[in-house]
């Protein structure tokens, strides 16, 4: 028996198709020939900043054991697979499809994955890579989804990660309206918290497992074990036939993208950065109610930028004020002609707050009512006494913050794959063994 790593990436557009759909049709053939899968089919999200990047920018890894005498079979309906469902008419589709053999990943293409998810890598170093470690890759056009293939492999998800249940659509209704009964999702959501995930947006109250493109997929579950997902999915009422659903095990939730950089100087465009800072300017609203700070270090300053669809935490970003000391978490948008280097705000940690300070007229000495001014440097006046003095000041008075200390989290449905979610805190996984429960249940069709 041999290990194999299959992994998949840049098959989908924004006008059809789906990675994670091709991924269920090689399971269901690799099931077939009785290979043994190692690990729930890996979903990994690669860094959402990217100019290039697909819809969801997800790459997928299947990691089986089969008998060597299988192995050339199963490179060739995985290539013959990827090249029937990808969108390779579309001009920014560029699948890629990388073979590894080997029960441990090396260090160095585990890395590549942690680089390619946090910041930007090139072909070339994919490449590389696949020479050294005699890798096998196969490219579509300009190949580009090869280095998704290979970080899908390198990011064996053994720290902190979720599992999504997928179900899919029968193909006579791709591009129709999602059919579900949307108060069973409620209802689910209800039963299964806080064990599942951005199923719907508590401000709004709009079901979020629905994506609202042309792709194959009717729903996906997210939450924090095979089994919790695999129960809310039976649970869900789909008013319209499903093809079939696999469960995959994810980096979705886990904030795996962002990277702590200890300086503003250090901030890269289309990277994902955590960062520390103090607000230099106070925030400002531009048109579509976007809001607009500055935070500065001994190093630089940079703009933050919570957008309309934040909701609450664009509420939370317009009451900040000049000294507040915060550290941001967000994707780098490039300068252009108008706009300087932009964090897009996914999450904000306030540290410390700066004091709110007001200045009030001084209270009479004789009788202690509120004093009124008699005009700029003539001094003040009580209208209850009469008494009147040229030497009392404003006194400054410390006002309270409608604001707290802590961690403030985009809406739900503005949140990206890899932002974890508020409930997700203190539920993270560390050096989890993967266990494929009844054996392998991961798969099915209806």
């Amino acid at each position: 028996m041999i290990s194999l790593h299959i992994g998949i990436d840049d098959t989908d557009s924004p006008r059809k198709g789906c990675t994670t759909y091709i991924a269920a049709l090689l399971v269901e053939k690799l099931a077939k020939i009785n290979a043994k899968f190692l690990d729930y089919p890996n979903l990994v999200r690669l860094n959402p900043n990217v100019p290039w990047k697909t819809r969801g920018n997800g790459a997928l890894c299947l990691r089986i054991q089969l008998e060597e005498g299988l192995l050339e079979e199963v490179k060739e309906f995985t290539i013959d697979t990827v090249e029937e469902y990808a969108d390779l008419e579309y001009e920014g589709t560029d699948p890629g499809i990388v073979f590894f053999q080997g029960e441990r990943i090396p260090k160095e293409i585990r890395m590549f994955a942690r680089n390619t998810i946090q910041g930007l890598v090139k072909l070339e170093d994919a490449i590389s890579l696949i020479k050294k470690f005699r890798a096998e890759a196969f490219g579509f056009k300009k190949c580009r989804g090869i280095i998704g293939a290979l970080a899908s492999i390198g990011e064996t998800l053994e720290n902190d990660h979720t599992y999504e249940i997928i179900a899919y659509r029968i193909p006579e209704n791709y591009g129709k309206p999602r059919q579900l009964d949307e108060e069973s999702v409620r209802r689910m959501d209800r039963e299964t918290k806080p064990y599942t995930f951005n199923n719907v947006d508590p401000e709004t109250g709009r079901i979020l497992i629905t994506p609202r493109g042309p792709d194959p997929i009717l729903y996906g579950i997210r939450g924090e074990t095979p089994e919790i997902v695999k129960k809310a999915h039976e649970m869900v009422r789909a008013l319209e036939p499903i093809e079939r659903w696999v469960i995959f095990r994810t980096n979705h939730g886990t904030d795996a993208h962002l990277r702590k950089v200890e300086s503003i100087s250090e901030v890269r465009p289309y990277h994902p950065v955590i960062v520390k800072g103090t607000v230099s300017k106070p925030p400002r609203i531009i048109p579509r109610r976007h809001v607009i700070f500055t935070i500065k270090d001994e190093t630089g300053e940079v703009d933050c930028a919570a957008y309309e669809p934040t909701g609450s935490l664009r509420k939370i970003a317009r009451r900040l004020m000049v000294g507040d000391l915060v550290e941001v978490y967000g994707g780098v948008r490039p300068p252009s002609e108008k706009n300087p280097l932009t964090i897009n705000l996914e999450k904000l940690k306030i540290l410390r707050l700066a004091p709110k300070i007001s200045y009030m007229n001084p209270l009479c000495p004789k009788c202690g009512k509120r004093m009124k001014s008699m005009g700029a440097g003539k001094g003040f006046r009580c209208e209850k006494c009469g008494f009147r003095s040229k030497e009392l000041e404003k006194v400054a008075v410390e006002e309270e913050r409608d604001l707290r200390e802590g961690i403030y989290i985009s809406d739900p449905r503005s949140e990206r794959h890899l932002t974890k979610p508020l409930q997700r805190y203190g539920m993270e996984k560390k050096h989890a063994k993967v266990r494929l429960i009844d054996g392998w249940f991961g798969f099915g069709k209806t």
